[in-house]
């Protein structure tokens, strides 16, 4: 087996491990069936994608730190077991409110830890130029799952009874995911000699394009956060959609999302990073406005697919350029960035906000654009590289 082919084999099982970072994704989805469930008001409900993300502030930088100690690997699969013992949780307490909560916040630290480590794993296996594509595939997994949440949600409702299903499914396959990752050598990394403090990881934002690039991805999570929070709530609201039915538009976005990040994972090889962002970027100006604007199902669904596919590619630009910008910082980077993944805790509590001072989704819409906003003129403000 020659190199090339060894690194492949390598790369799967670190590759499906991001099968398994999309389930956080299916929060938006559990937000309109639990606002429905136990009767939440916006404003509340709005606070059940935090019970996710909120733990990517609080623990990005000390699972940064904890993979310097015991390997990427290993802090993988310890980001596995917590999702594990999340996604069980509400199979035995299936009517209680509190039992999805500490599933949420289970699922959150899981993510956290596994975002933290999964991203440098791969670069155990894949170097160089082949980094942000291969960083790029990894979201078309990712995105893949995110698709596939709404589904298997919809189906669980529809076929099992209950949409709550989902969560043992989840643990099954993240049981899958912690198996073959165990069984597969992967080539381990320098081991670090220094232990990082929270301070001096976060001493990193003195940098000014660090810091730009931490507030990229804010609010590319709060945006991509925000539109699977409001899309069925867009529909529930201007066409009278039920709440099961209205998953569609989750399921729309996040396969435009997958599609886009196979797409984008094909043209990063060919086309630079930054051109690619700013195209992608502007694009969310006419579907932005269209979203305020149409009162259609269609109309809906080809806004949050355009949306979608414009954003697709744009969390692995970004966490690489940071990577690229201090490779020697590449663990504690990680950490830092990551904690950024807090923007979708952030987010979909003042698009509740703005959602109940408004009377409609358009409030929720506003939220979103501030954000995009903020991504595009951060294109226009990043340091260009040689492609």
């Amino acid at each position: 087996m020659n190199k090339q082919s060894s690194n492949t084999a390598a790369a799967l099982p670190v590759l499906f491990g991001f099968f398994v970072m999309g389930f956080c994704d299916v929060v938006g989805i559990s937000t309109t069936y639990m606002q429905e469930r136990f009767e939440l008001s916006e404003w509340a409900a709005g606070f059940i994608p935090s019970m996710v993300f909120f733990w990517f502030l609080l623990f990005s930088v000390p699972s940064a730190g904890l993979m310097n100690r015991i390997g990427r690997k290993n802090t993988v699969q310890i980001s596995n077991l917590i999702t594990i013992i999340g996604m069980f949780l509400p199979l035995f307490f299936a009517q209680s409110l509190l039992a999805y909560v500490i599933a949420f916040v289970l699922l959150g630290i899981g993510n956290t830890i596994l975002q933290v480590s999964l991203n440098p794993l791969l670069t155990n296996v894949v170097r160089g130029e082949a980094l942000t594509s291969s960083l790029t595939v990894g979201q078309v997994v990712k995105a893949v799952s995110s698709f596939s949440g709404p589904l298997i949600a919809a189906a669980a409702a529809t076929q099992m009874g209950n949409w709550m299903y989902i969560f043992p499914i989840y643990a099954g396959i993240t049981v899958l995911s912690s198996l073959w990752l165990l069984l597969k050598k992967i080539p381990a990394e320098a081991p670090v000699t220094h232990s990082t403090s929270m301070k001096a990881t976060f001493a990193l934002l003195k940098d000014k394009q660090i810091l730009l690039l931490f507030l990229g991805i804010v609010f590319v999570v709060g945006t991509d956060v925000g539109m699977n929070t409001v899309t069925p709530k867009l529909l529930i609201e201007r066409v009278g959609l039920d709440t099961a039915s209205a998953g569609i538009g989750s399921s729309v976005y996040f396969l435009s999302r997958t599609a886009g990040a196979f797409l984008g994972a094909i043209l990063l090889r060919k086309m630079h990073e930054m051109k690619y962002y700013k195209v992608h970027l502007l694009l969310t100006i006419p579907v932005m406005i269209g979203l305020f604007m149409t009162q259609s199902q269609t109309g809906i669904l080809i806004g949050v697919g355009l949306m979608g596919y414009a954003i697709s590619s744009i969390f692995p630009i970004i966490y690489s350029k940071a990577i690229q910008a201090r490779p020697e910082k590449a663990n504690e980077l990680s950490g830092l960035m990551i904690t950024g993944v807090f923007g979708g805790a952030v987010v979909p509590p003042i698009m509740g906000a703005m959602a109940n001072v408004l009377g409609n989704q358009s409030g929720s819409l506003m939220v979103i654009s501030a954000a995009v906003l903020y991504l595009i003129v951060l294109g226009f403000g990043i340091r260009q590289t040689s492609k």
